[in-house]
């Protein structure tokens, strides 16, 4: 944090609670306004970002975020100008602790918390029905045991999928809001609807539903019921709202090319708070800039500068009588991406810098364009996450355990997961000097393949290095080369500063994201592919008829440049770097055909699906002018935890800048 220049002093955050009905409220609606009470006044933009419950090395509902962490990450969020932090469930105990200890701390600059309650599994989805008494019965015991932890007064054991302790700590002064559920599967949502078409409209004490909600919005008013029963009971009132997104927003999209991303209407103008609740509703959202299609295809969209924000406007307009806040929304600093979007705002292949300047940008279009917050997805890289163009490439129960550059979800995060296995750099070869390459050290670590190579005396104009997995596989050499061994290659135009990641055809992980015909695929010698991936299936436009392609990103375009964060000009997607003679490489593990480096476990696709094969480290070889060096080869230990450092990425005072001037503090 000490790059990012202290924020300014700006008044102060401090609750001033309000009596309503005999409740307090910190925050309420007032139309379409969602008022944070302060005592420098009403604060109606909330800057804010969402927390998940991970570190590296685990999966969700492990207890695996130290008390030293969270008392690190809301000082850095305070720092980022972050006035909210949004959690998806109930987090161990350390997080609440935590969070009143570093606002009692900090009275003025306090961190508001928007606690989320998330439905318990997917068994809606199994048996398509949110009625299912067992789903119901499990989510209202969910709300009831949040209610409690925010008030410190929960004691529950850990079971599988749920945390357990004893939490002791009240928050509800800094409690800002509720949003609860999940984002439904549409499939099971509207399934829901047909099972239960006769069910009972919700005239709850809190919340009712109107004569145009559907079962599933009934059955959300009176969850939402539910949850106000449990905070009046403690004379308090928060605004309570539901997970929504693109997906089952409540407009329609006849241009969707996609039957699931338009299939099911939620709307949040159906269920509606009585009297009785003060503190009232508002829509939230989980709205991205490239997904679902129809922000690159509705013509009412593609007329607006902005479609984005033209579509987010419309979300607002919808909801005239209550806020919408946005709360996801990001994209993702890594190499690979898995969808385009408008305006070149893509789900990845983006530069930290990059990633943090459009956030930045999105945030401050949504307070100009009325909405009552925005809240970027997400505070820390997860490694856990999967991106639907990469899964089936990947060993699905070791995924956390290392870090994957093509996989975009993995890298969200405006506090970076860097890999930190410390291996000692291994002499390949060390002589005193040689064509093309003198001395040659690589390392590894959970990323990547590192190598750093001593060109001679005079380098040549190109360079491919090959990279052998498993010496098993054999097959057509790269063109300029005789060596047969090779699985993958990095040929480097040394001159150009360009560069192109090559797999052999039998490892190519496009094989297992099905039928991609080879009109639609980069150019490549003989027995060999492009490293790339599939960002889109070929689709119609229901309205038109038109026919859409397939698209394709060559995620193989390995740029040159500087990673390393010290230096202004970094490029975090860069994976060459050519310095004089000193030739610096790093490839990440997937262009080397790894499916998990941890186990040495390379991929094989067979009739669609995905073996694995071990390997016994990795070959490389240089490759110039026709002639081929062989070097030696990378060899590296299992391993079941990784190591991690952490960092704040760059850029991240773009989005500090946009956080303070949205609530012009």
């Amino acid at each position: 944090m000490r790059d990012i220049p202290s924020p300014p002093t700006g008044t102060p955050w401090r609750p001033a609670p309000v009596d309503a009905n005999g409740l307090s409220m910190v925050s309420s609606v007032d139309g379409q306004k969602f008022v944070l009470h302060t005592t420098a006044g009403d604060r109606t933009f909330l800057p804010g970002v969402d927390l998940g419950n991970t570190t590296p090395g685990h999966v969700p509902a492990d207890v695996s975020v130290s008390a030293a962490q969270y008392r690190a990450w809301f000082a850095a969020m305070t720092w980022l100008g972050i006035r909210v932090v949004r959690i998806y469930d109930i987090h161990p105990p350390a997080f609440y602790q935590q969070l009143a200890a570093y606002n009692q701390a900090n009275p003025d600059r306090p961190l508001y918390v928007m606690q989320g309650v998330s439905l318990v599994g997917d068994a809606y989805i199994k048996k398509g029905n949110l009625y299912d008494q067992r789903v119901t019965d499990a989510f209202r015991q969910e709300l009831k045991d949040a209610a409690q932890a925010v008030s410190g007064q929960l004691n529950r054991t850990t079971l599988p999928g749920r945390v357990g302790g004893e939490w002791t700590a009240d928050i509800t002064p800094w409690l800002a809001g509720w949003i609860i559920g999940s984002e439904l599967d549409p499939a099971a949502a509207a399934a829901t609807d047909r099972k239960n078409a006769d069910a009972k409209a919700i005239s709850g004490k809190y919340f009712h539903s109107t004569p145009d909600a559907t079962p599933t919005e009934r059955w959300l008013a009176n969850r939402m019921n539910d949850l106000a029963g449990y905070q009046a009971k403690k004379g308090l009132s928060e605004p309570i709202a539901f997970v929504n997104w693109a997906t089952t927003d409540p407009l329609r999209h006849p241009e969707e090319p996609l039957r699931q991303e338009d299939l099911l209407q939620l709307d949040a103008n159906h269920v509606l708070p009585t009297a009785n609740w003060p503190a009232g509703t508002f829509a939230s959202y989980h709205a991205y800039p490239y997904y679902p299609d129809f922000l690159r295809l509705e013509p009412a969209l593609q007329a607006q500068a902005d479609p984005y924000l033209a579509y987010l406007e419309a979300l607002r307009k919808h909801h005239d009588g209550m806020p919408t806040m946005i709360t996801e929304f990001g994209v993702p600093s890594s190499i690979g991406s898995a969808h385009l979007g408008p305006l070149g705002r893509n789900q990845g292949d983006h530069s930290e810098i990059e990633a943090t300047e459009m956030t930045a940008e999105l945030l401050r279009g949504m307070q100009a364009r009325g909405l009552a917050g925005g809240f970027l997805f997400e505070w820390v890289d997860e490694w856990f996450r999967y991106t639907w163009n990469t899964v089936a490439h990947q060993v699905p129960n070791r995924r956390q355990l290392w870090r994957d550059p093509l996989t975009n979800e993995q890298r969200f995060g405006l506090l970076a997961m860097d890999a930190a296995r410390e291996t000692d750099p291994a002499a390949l070869i060390d002589a005193d000097g040689g064509w093309p390459a003198g001395k040659v050290t690589a390392r590894t670590d959970e990323s990547y393949l590192h190598l750093e190579i001593r060109l001679g005396d005079s380098p040549p104009g190109s360079l491919m290095i090959g990279l052998d997995p498993l010496p098993g596989l054999t097959g057509t050499p790269m063109a300029g080369s005789a060596d047969r061994r090779p699985d993958a290659i990095f040929a480097l135009n040394l001159v150009g500063h360009t560069g192109q990641a090559y797999v052999r055809r039998q490892l190519d992980p496009l094989q297992l994201d099905g039928s991609i015909p080879d009109s639609a695929r980069g150019p490549a010698p003989d027995g060999w592919r492009a490293y790339e991936l599939l960002v889109n299936r070929a689709r119609t436009v229901p309205s038109t008829g038109a026919k859409l392609p397939i698209e394709m990103q060559n995620a193989g375009l390995v740029r040159h440049g500087v990673w390393n964060t010290d230096d202004a000009n970094a490029d975090s997607r860069a994976l060459w770097h050519l310095d004089g003679n000193n030739l610096t490489v790093r490839v990440p593990w997937a262009m080397m055909g790894f499916a998990d480096p941890s186990t040495h476990a390379v991929g094989v696709p067979k009739s669609g699906r995905l073996t694995t094969q071990r390997s016994p480290g990795v070959s490389v070889t240089l490759s110039a002018s026709g002639t081929d060096q062989a070097l030696g080869q990378v060899t590296w230990d299992d391993w079941s935890q990784p190591a991690v450092t952490e960092r704040i990425k760059q850029g991240a005072e773009r989005f500090r800048d946009a956080a303070l001037a949205v609530t012009s503090d």
